[in-house]
C-alpha cells in the first residue's frame, strides 16, 4: 500500500509568520505533527511519503503514486484542502481525511472517501481493520479521548530536512 500524507497550504497572513521565517532560516513555523503521528500508526510495511505544502509543492505524480492520500488541516487551510481533494478526485485517488477541520464539519466534506474523526488513536485502527478486510466505512468517530501515553512517536524521517 502506498500512502501520501498531505498537509495543505496555509494562506499568507500576518499570523502565518511566513515573512519572519527567512530571518531564522526556516521554511515553516510548525511541523505537520498530526500527520507524522498518523504515519507512525500505519502498518510498517506500507510505503509512506509526506508533502507539507508549507515547504513544497504537491505534484500530480505524487498523487498518482499513492493508493490513498491522507489529508489533514485546520479551517484556515480549507481552500488548499479543497484543491487537494479536487485533484485527487480528478486522478481517481482515494482520500482519507481527519484532523480539526474535518472533525468540526464532517458533513461539509461529502467528497472525501473516508473521514477519520476525533481521536485518531481510537478511530484509525478501526479504519485500518476494515480496510484490511476490504470494507472500509466512510465515517469513523468516537466520543472517547485517547491517553497521550498511548500516542506513538511521530515518523520524523518523513520530513524533508533540506
Amino acid at each position: 500500500m502506498k500512502i501520501l500524507l498531505v498537509n495543505p497550504e496555509s494562506p499568507d497572513t500576518f499570523w502565518g509568520l511566513k515573512s519572519a521565517l527567512k530571518f531564522i532560516s526556516k521554511k515553516a513555523s510548525t511541523p505537520p505533527l498530526g500527520l507524522l503521528t498518523v504515519a507512525a500508526m500505519l502498518p510498517e510495511e506500507w510505503e509512506k511519503k509526506m508533502v507539507d505544502m508549507a515547504v513544497m509543492k504537491l505534484r500530480d505524480r505524487d498523487i498518482q503514486w499513492a493508493d490513498y492520500v491522507f489529508l489533514t488541516g485546520m479551517v484556515i487551510q480549507q481552500e488548499s484542502a479543497k484543491q487537494v481533494i479536487d485533484r485527487c478526485k480528478d486522478m481517481g485517488t482515494k482520500i482519507v481525511a481527519g484532523g480539526p477541520m474535518f472533525t468540526a464539519a464532517p458533513d461539509y466534506w461529502d467528497n472525501v472517501d473516508h473521514l477519520i474523526l476525533n481521536e485518531a488513536e481510537i478511530t484509525l485502527p478501526q479504519f485500518l481493520k476494515d480496510l484490511e478486510v476490504g470494507y472500509p466505512k466512510r465515517l469513523y468517530k468516537t466520543q472517547e479521548w485517547s491517553d497521550i501515553k498511548d500516542t506513538l512517536i511521530p515518523l520524523w524521517n518523513l520530513v524533508n530536512k533540506k
